[in-house]
């Protein structure tokens, strides 16, 4: 009879452990702990995946580190990529898809000292331009594309530097301009001396040529198992109200973000002005890709001449199941 009582307890103790078990998510971030994605530490660091019955691990990129080969790989449940890169994996085979976008604006650009003559995009043939690559080229070669502009150093062309991900092309006067984004490269060019007169940068977004970034992505699988789109529900609605309240509260996400810093290579102050940086990136935006937004990112990578970073109209890169029922 005890046996039979204790055995019973036993079974009722495991199964009510096993309910209360959190969902795991793991999110691979685009580059290194960072206010690049203050959102996700703020959630984590808030209690509000906890809330969500969520245990989710964020695993930091590197120049390294490529986040579709991660997800390819079944190292991450999610990942952050640029739209461009995210639908040129998607034509080469990767079927990921976007399931919500924090990001409403880039934050891209080109930085050049004005001492070199550069002082509209008229002045870039014969130049040198620093541009990053691993999937991080194609908002360039787009532009360049409308532009009209070679990309092969030949007569009327520019020469591209393969930059590092650094400002010291620009520092050593490797090149006439590099690529900044306006939370992080820029103020780095700022801290080592360069005054911001000395300076003319030319954001995307001025120059019609935006496109999203920062978004999260999955594979396709995993929206056709209801388990798992429940899990990622949760997971968007909890990074969304981390989201904006690093929005409301910049200083404060930058210190969460120093926490989880486990290099320390980070500064409180280059933290505080990044968070600031980003916050007008992520607002107006509750989460749900603009379709819009979208459409002006497909047509700006489809319009990219002899060699246009896609070749066709993508199909199935993005859904508003998540969002829709993370934000209602």
């Amino acid at each position: 009879m005890d046996v039979k009582l204790t055995g019973a307890l036993a079974a009722l103790l495991l199964g009510t452990g096993a309910a209360q078990a959190a969902d795991e998510v793991t999110l691979q971030l685009k580059w290194v702990t960072q206010a690049q994605f203050a959102g996700y530490y703020v959630a984590l660091d808030k209690g509000l995946y906890d809330e969500e019955d969520l245990e989710v691990t964020i695993k930091p990129g590197g120049p390294d580190i490529a986040p579709s080969q991660v997800i390819a790989g079944g190292g991450a449940d999610v990942m952050i990529d640029w739209m461009p890169s995210a639908l040129a994996a998607r034509e080469k085979g990767l079927p990921i898809v976007n399931i919500a976008q924090p990001y409403k604006s880039s934050g891209m650009m080109l930085t050049c000292l004005k001492e070199t003559g550069v002082a509209s995009p008229e002045d870039f043939p014969g130049r040198t331009l620093g541009v990053w690559f691993f999937g991080n080229e194609y908002p360039f070669l787009s532009w360049m594309a409308h532009l009209g502009i070679p990309t092969d150093g030949t007569d009327g062309g520019v020469t591209v530097l393969k930059q590092g991900f650094n400002v010291d092309p620009l520092l050593q006067k490797q090149a006439d301009c590099i690529s900044t984004m306006t939370y992080n490269e820029y103020w780095q060019v700022i801290d080592a001396g360069i005054a911001p007169e000395e300076l003319i940068t030319f954001k995307y977004e001025d120059q019609g040529v935006a496109t999203l970034e920062d978004g999260l992505y999955v594979l396709e699988e995993k929206l056709a198992d209801p388990a798992e789109v429940d899990k990622l529900v949760r997971f968007v609605r909890a990074s969304m109200k981390g989201w904006k309240w690093a929005e409301a509260n910049p200083e404060e996400a930058a210190m969460i973000v120093l926490d989880h810093d486990e290099t320390g290579a980070q500064t409180e102050k280059h933290q505080i002005r990044m968070m600031g940086e980003v916050a007008k990136l992520t607002a107006g935006s509750n989460g749900a890709l603009d379709p819009e937004d979208y459409r002006r990112t497909v047509d700006t990578l489809l319009a990219g001449g002899s060699d246009p970073v896609i070749t066709r109209e993508p199909e199935g890169a993005w859904t508003h199941v998540v969002t829709d029922a993370a934000l209602n």
